[in-house]
């Protein structure tokens, strides 16, 4: 488990994530890399929660190679190479879908859990856009876009318990404590429905400077890793250094805050 974090306005997208990767064997380690500059030179990223790899292969390394067909430096998938005047998120979470899925998972036979966020700009887009590819065992729906260009906001995804009760108002059990009390299923789903909407807390506007959305996924990040830590009913599965990246329309992706040593703030890793 883990948690990664997206804040989008409009001047760019903010992504944040802990570094805690859990094993199928329920080893945990502390340096765990799930932001990766997807797109070299581009204004794109992806960042991943769930399973750590498929097969052998870590996602970190999956994501590097899937970023040397994108370049053109993968003589067998020339083809795969973006065009930086007509690339579109759509079409970049369209081949993770397909390579992660279609041929890494095909091929391991794996049965996976692995949820990928693609943030970023289409070329010539004056805004960003969030898209999401879910792997859930042998199954693997098309590329959703959630956050287009006019959505601004907070998404979260991973261990949810922490900012869903913060921004929602309400934990992950809401409903099942609703239904004990003696409500219906129905009656109980209607009415945390309703009360999410009335609670929910406005974090982000779309008009926030860039400083202030990357201030906010750190606060978020790090207060999800103070929630689990000392929060007895949950295991320790989010922790480590935070890392954030940031995407905009004109300095592209770059490295605002990692573990790992950097040339330089643009692009790396």
């Amino acid at each position: 488990m883990t948690v990664i974090v997206s804040v989008k306005i409009n001047d760019g997208v903010v992504m944040a994530a802990d570094s805690a990767g859990s094993m199928a064997s329920g080893q945990i380690y502390a340096h765990a890399n799930k932001i990766t500059n997807i797109c070299e030179g581009l204004p794109v990223g992806a960042m991943s929660t769930g399973s750590g790899g498929i097969g052998n292969e870590s996602i970190e390394t999956l994501l590097k190679d899937l970023r040397r067909r994108f370049a053109g430096r993968s003589a067998s998938h020339s083809g795969w190479k973006l065009d930086p005047n007509a690339y579109t998120i759509e079409q970049v979470a369209g081949r993770l879908r397909s390579f992660l899925f279609e041929e890494k998972a095909a091929i391991n036979e794996a049965e996976t859990s692995i949820q990928l966020r693609v943030c970023g700009y289409s070329a010539g887009r004056p805004l960003a856009e969030i898209w999401e590819v879910d792997l859930k065992r042998h199954a693997c729906p098309p590329p959703r876009c959630v956050m287009e260009e006019s959505g601004f906001g907070v998404l979260w995804n991973g261990q949810y318990e922490a900012l869903n009760r913060l921004v929602l108002g309400l934990g992950n059990d809401a409903q099942a404590v609703i239904v004990a009390s003696g409500l219906s299923e129905a009656k109980a789903a209607e009415l945390q429905a309703r009360l999410v909407k009335d609670l929910y807390v406005t974090l982000a506007v779309p008009a926030m400077p860039i400083q202030d959305a990357i201030n906010l996924a750190r606060f978020l990040v790090e207060t999800t890793i103070g929630f689990i830590q000392f929060a007895v009913f949950l295991p320790k599965s989010v922790g480590g250094a935070v890392e954030i990246a940031a995407i905009t329309k004109h300095e592209g992706f770059r490295w605002v805050q990692t573990k790992s040593p950097q040339p330089d703030a643009v692009g790396g890793r």
